[in-house]
């Protein structure tokens, strides 16, 4: 059966897989569409393979469990699950939706037992392979990836020693939040022009912040969500990530739901007449923990986007079919008059697919700040071959109903106004919040 979701595209198809076959095993190795991976199913253990024209290394995820499911070495838990005679599907908890997997005939090819050299044109080439066979947005952000590795490779080829600035002069132009070369001495990354240092910003904006409050404010998650209930009415919700309470997402998951039931309570949704959420300073993390929370913040079930992955190594606009993800209201108390959102460019990953799965809901929140950062894929966390070299990029998109995506932008305020600017921070004013605050009387 296929369900295509209204109003988007062909490319939004999804496709439900039929029921597995009884006393089914999904020991051996499978292949998933997208994401450029091999998965080896044996005696109870699930290790991963990364993939390229070039090369096949150990992956980053290994689990041990009961043939099905995977304790991860991440804190997550993988479920392999089989669709068919040759098929299956791969899951994590802390991720949205299913992996397509095709069973490998014969196990392992042969080249993922052997390691590539680990010199530097060998790690160039892993490197160069792993972008142009998984990054969607070479042409959004006008970057010509043959032409520039090509010539990066002949520098490289000239001077080895300068690998480590090289690949980041390569990466660099991409100004993606998403991607990042690490080294046993170095850190490349390149986030969108004009987004300031968060070590430095965040803990002095979350300090002007609650002095502008004026209001004791309660705190969970060592200070990750506080709420506080301002005058008037109005109540104001910060989170400033959605991962990292605990060792593992369902640990997250559990310390999240108990402060939403110990912030909207029936009494408090009762009386108040507006929200003020701040996710100016949210770094990501998991994605179903923000439909988590949007699900206290409406009645009734409405889309919050559609997710697909890069799936064809020579060409960037081939993709998964779409899988679409609504927000649920919460069995619990649930808050649903105005809501205003403030929103940056700290505001990143699942921060941002946070905002986005509000833009549905009604009433519409009024989005107050500047644009988010524009970085809303999962990471692909990839090893090189020179030893302690990895590298991290994105492969998906998350799509509205007219089939659109906002990375590289950023979802836009309806009321543009600055955020954190350095006169503000030290100053101590917040124009944001004050903004927030009138609109909502």
């Amino acid at each position: 059966m296929r369900i295509l979701l209204a109003g988007m595209t062909a490319l939004s198809l999804v496709t439900v897989a039929s029921p597995a076959p009884a006393n089914s095993t999904v020991d051996g190795v499978w292949r998933t569409d997208g994401y450029r991976q091999l998965i080896e199913v044996a005696a109870g253990k699930l290790t991963t393979y990364d993939v390229t024209a070039v090369s096949c290394l150990p992956g980053s995820v290994t689990g041990t469990g009961d043939g099905t499911t995977f304790a991860t070495d991440e804190g997550l838990v993988a479920t392999v699950r089989r669709r068919g005679a040759d098929r299956a599907t791969l899951s994590f908890d802390g991720d949205l939706g299913t992996r397509s997997l095709q069973r490998v005939p014969g196990g392992l090819p042969a080249q993922c037992g052997t390691r590539p050299p680990s010199d530097a044109l060998s790690t160039f080439d892993v490197f160069w392979h792993t972008f142009a066979e998984n990054y969607p947005f070479f042409a959004a952000k006008g970057v010509d990836w043959p032409a520039e590795g090509a010539a990066a490779r002949r520098e490289v080829a000239a001077h080895p020693e300068r690998l480590a600035d090289v690949l980041c002069g390569l990466s660099t132009p991409l100004h993606d939040a998403h991607v990042g070369l690490f080294t046993p001495d170095r850190r490349c990354t390149s986030a969108r022009a004009g987004t300031p240092d968060p070590t430095a910003t965040i803990p002095r904006a979350v300090a002007v912040a609650d002095a502008n409050l004026g209001v004791p404010v309660q705190r969970w998650a060592d200070g990750a969500i506080s709420y506080a209930d301002l005058p008037g009415g109005t109540g104001y919700l910060r989170i400033t990530g959605f991962e990292g309470y605990t060792d593992t997402f369902a640990g997250d998951q559990a310390v999240l739901g108990k402060a939403l039931d110990e912030i909207f309570t029936a009494d408090r949704v009762a009386a108040l007449h507006g929200l003020i959420l701040d996710l100016r300073v949210n770094g990501g993390g998991a994605d179903p923990l923000g439909l988590q929370v949007a699900a206290r913040l409406t009645d009734v079930p409405h889309f919050a986007y559609a997710k697909r992955a890069r799936n064809a190594p020579a060409d960037p606009a081939r993709f998964t079919a779409a899988q679409p993800f609504f927000v649920s209201p919460a069995a619990g108390p649930r808050y649903t008059g105005p809501l205003a959102v403030l929103i940056g460019n700290l505001d990143a990953s699942a921060g941002e697919t946070f905002a986005q799965a509000l833009l549905n809901r009604r009433p519409r929140p009024v989005l107050i700040g500047q644009p988010t950062q524009g970085v809303y894929s999962d990471i692909m966390e990839r090893a090189l071959p020179a030893p302690g070299w990895k590298v991290d990029l994105p492969n998906e998109e998350y799509l509205d109903p007219r089939g659109r995506t906002y990375d590289g932008t950023g979802i836009a305020p309806d009321t543009p106004v600055p955020v954190f600017a350095p006169e503000d921070l030290a100053t101590g004013h917040d124009p944001a919040l004050s903004t927030a605050r009138q609109l909502l009387g």
